[in-house]
Order: C-alpha cells, then sequence, then structure tokens
C-alpha cells in the first residue's frame, strides 16, 4: 500500500538516525528483548546501500537482527536482490509491511513526499503490523544526510522528535525546519508549537556563540544545556556524540489545527 516515491539515496545518507537508534535505550530494549528482531527499512530507494548499512550498525546491538527491505517499485526490488547478504532480504511491500510484524520499521524520505493528509493513514497501519514493543521511525534528511528530523513512534502513538545535524554544516538550528517530517512542516508558522522550539533554540543557540570558539559540537551541547534550564523538555545526551541531537517529547511540538 503506498505510491512509488523518487527513490533518491545515497551511501551513508541516514548515518545520523542510525547511530541515534543504536545507542536509544529504547529501541535498544525493544531489540535485545524481541523473540524475533526482525526490522523492516521501508522505501530505501533505487539502490539497497542504506539497507545494508541500517543491517551493520544494528547489530552491534543484536548480531542474529534480520532486516528486509521492502520497496513499492518491483524494478527497484530486483536491482537490490542481487545484492542480498545473510540475514538481508529484499521483498515487494509498502506501509502494509508485507504481511511482516517487526520490531522496528525505519521509514526515511518516504512520506515527505506525499500530502500531509496522508500521514495518520500510514501512520495506523504500520503500527497496527509492529511486534509487541515494537517501534516506527519516520524522518526526513537532506542528500547528504546533514539535516535530518525524525519522529519515533510505538503502537499507541507518536513519542518523540528528534533534530539532528553536523553541527559544522548549519547556521542556526532553524536551518533544520526544511527537513521537518511531513507531519511537521506545514506547521512550522508563527504559534505553532514547532515554530516555537526551532525559535527558542535559535535563540539559545545565539545565546552562547561564546561557546563557538571550542567549536560547534561545544557550542550544540550548550545550546542544549539552556534550553533545558529554560524549562525546554530536551532529553539529556546519551554520549558525546559528534552530532548535533535534539530530542524532545512528541507533546513539545505535537501540531495543533492551521
Amino acid at each position: 500500500m503506498g505510491q512509488p516515491t523518487r527513490g533518491t539515496t545515497g551511501h551513508n545518507r541516514l548515518r545520523r538516525c542510525d547511530r541515534w537508534l543504536v545507542h536509544s535505550p529504547r529501541v535498544r530494549t525493544a531489540l535485545q528483548s524481541a523473540a524475533d528482531p526482525l526490522v523492516v527499512d521501508l522505501g530505501y530507494g533505487a539502490l539497497p546501500v542504506t539497507t545494508l548499512e541500517l543491517a551493520s550498525r544494528l547489530r552491534t546491538v543484536r548480531f542474529d537482527v534480520r532486516v528486509i527491505g521492502l520497496e513499492i517499485d518491483p524494478e527497484r526490488v530486483r536491482t537490490a536482490q542481487a545484492t542480498k547478504r545473510d540475514n538481508i532480504e529484499f521483498a515487494l511491500g509498502g506501509f502494509e509491511l508485507a504481511g511482516h510484524r517487526p520490531v522496528l520499521v525505519r521509514a526515511f524520505n518516504v512520506l515527505r513526499q506525499y500530502p500531509e493528509d496522508a500521514v495518520a493513514a500510514a501512520w495506523t497501519l504500520m503500527r497496527s503490523r509492529l511486534a509487541p514493543g515494537g517501534l516506527v521511525v519516520d524522518g526526513t534528511c537532506d542528500e547528504l544526510g546533514r539535516r535530518c528530523c525524525w519522529v519515533l513512534l510505538d503502537s499507541q502513538g507518536p513519542i518523540s522528535l528528534t533534530l539532528a545535524c553536523d553541527p559544522f554544516a548549519i547556521e542556526r538550528p532553524s536551518n533544520l525546519a526544511e527537513r521537518l517530517p511531513k507531519v511537521l512542516i506545514h506547521h512550522n508558522v508563527s504559534g505553532r508549537p514547532i515554530n516555537t522550539l526551532l525559535n527558542a533554540a535559535d535563540r539559545a543557540w545565539a545565546s552562547v556563540a561564546g561557546h563557538g570558539v571550542f567549536g560547534p559540537r561545544e557550542r550544540w551541547r550548550a545550546m542544549l544545556n539552556l534550553l533545558r534550564d529554560s524549562g525546554v523538555p530536551v532529553e539529556p545526551p546519551r554520549r558525546r556524540m559528534r552530532d548535533g541531537v535534539l530530542t524532545v517529547p512528541w507533546a513539545t511540538v505535537a501540531p495543533q489545527p492551521l
């Protein structure tokens, strides 16, 4: 179920999301406790490189993880099947997940190409196909993977929003607005929660400009601390990552009617 999308892809394009998945306590718990550690990479594009990379990275969490790349375009599936490896498969499928019940679904740069009113139904369908304790990641990134945003969902609905970037590749946090998931991108207007968050991040970024002498990564960490001190429920960093990551509960940015 779904429609063909442009299918652009590239090596390491989704590395920031993959790194986040590998170190997310909730994702690690879901994978490690699953009876069948099945992961679906939905809409991998013209080439299956990001599916192969996802499998390699998740095996640091659980060595026996199985990954199935699903595409709605039969020609893309045929191309990918030539690269089949142990515990990695490719098949025809869409939001119905081809009948599988995975513990994790990564759907990147897919719903970005759909109308906003299609998001809720796609989310509901994917969530209904999850294994117990399963999770969905719906995200968008630029062509080089330097600016990324994604929503984490479970069977009940969205849990959190994450903004991630190469801090060397932005002038201010709101540069990430162009890569917001489809469910949020049209709500980035004055008075809406996502716009309020981005404006607060920009103000905090400007306020900690002095930390820039130590590099943009240190400045990003200082920005997170300032946001947290001001009452924004920013998730504490799991470790000193090279990525600039900002994660907030979904309730902080949940869209309101325009």
